[in-house]
């Protein structure tokens, strides 16, 4: 069993615990942010703490910590767990509150897990079904992840991977990825409106600017279709090739050349990331 952090203690992962009157429990009222240990060293974790205390801040819950504090609980954390790849997950809480919609002092939960990083999704590609949808909050990394579960059987009926948002046909995200085109001309299009922007997508968006033209805008599902290479990114996948959106094959049905270019890149880049 690994060992959590909640609040100002080390605890046994069997003996962590939240009262049931949390708001995260009574209402779902959280947020998180997810980054990754490669060889113990944190990866783009600056990135992750930017997004946690914006996220934080919009939502109104102080995190009572500053970010050295909070640093030094994660080195703290690393060290007892002693986990070289691992994921690690900080979880902010709408607190206890006696009417179960009042803010109150946030909990502060951070979990640490082995992750392993398999190839094989990237070898196979993958397949995601269009739904329209627009999350709450979009900018926010809560914990609200309602739809994207009651989508599960939706997605296995579909013989999908995932699913991908879209508004009124404006393609936005994925519920745990950011979504990127390639077109014939092989320019690099991702959008920009209504979604989280992730810590994958920055630095690919970085990577990707110094050999092609990149756009942040509106894709909408027609461009999605007719792209030469579709791909998404996240913490845990990286790079991963889309190959299939709804009954639509993409280019070739095959891996394309930039998206593994990019995926080298980024590769060499978290490689040295700290």
């Amino acid at each position: 069993m690994s060992v959590v952090y909640i609040n100002d203690s080390f605890v046994a992962e069997e003996k962590a615990a939240l009262f049931v009157n949390d708001l995260a429990i009574q209402r779902g009222y959280g947020i998180f942010d997810f980054f990754k240990t490669i060889n113990g060293k944190f990866i783009f974790i600056d990135d992750h703490l930017d997004r946690f205390f914006y996220s934080a801040s919009r939502m109104h819950l102080p995190v009572g910590k500053s970010r050295e504090e909070l640093k030094n609980v994660l080195h703290g954390l690393s060290v007892k767990n002693n986990i070289p790849d691992s994921g690690i997950k900080i979880t902010l809480t709408g607190g206890y509150s006696e009417d179960g919609y009042s803010l109150k002092k946030p909990n502060l939960i951070i979990t640490q897990k082995a992750l392993s990083f398999s190839h094989n999704d990237f070898s196979k590609g993958l397949k995601l079904v269009t739904y329209e949808h627009q999350r709450q909050l979009p900018d926010v990394k809560t914990i609200d992840y309602l739809m994207a579960i009651w989508l599960k059987p939706f997605i296995a009926e579909k013989g999908a991977d995932d699913v991908l948002y879209h508004k009124s046909g404006i393609v936005t995200e994925c519920p745990r990825s950011n979504i990127f085109i390639v077109t014939n001309d092989d320019r690099i299009i991702t959008p920009a409106d209504n979604i989280l922007k992730g810590v994958t997508r920055k630095h690919l968006i970085e990577v990707a600017k110094g050999k092609f033209v990149v756009e942040e805008k509106n894709v909408s599902i027609e461009d999605i279709v007719k792209a030469k290479e579709v791909f998404i990114t996240s913490t845990t996948k990286q790079v991963l090739p889309v190959l299939q959106v709804d009954d639509h094959v993409i280019g070739n049905g095959k891996t394309g050349a930039i998206t593994l270019w990019l995926k080298e890149q980024l590769s060499q880049l978290i490689g040295v990331a700290q």
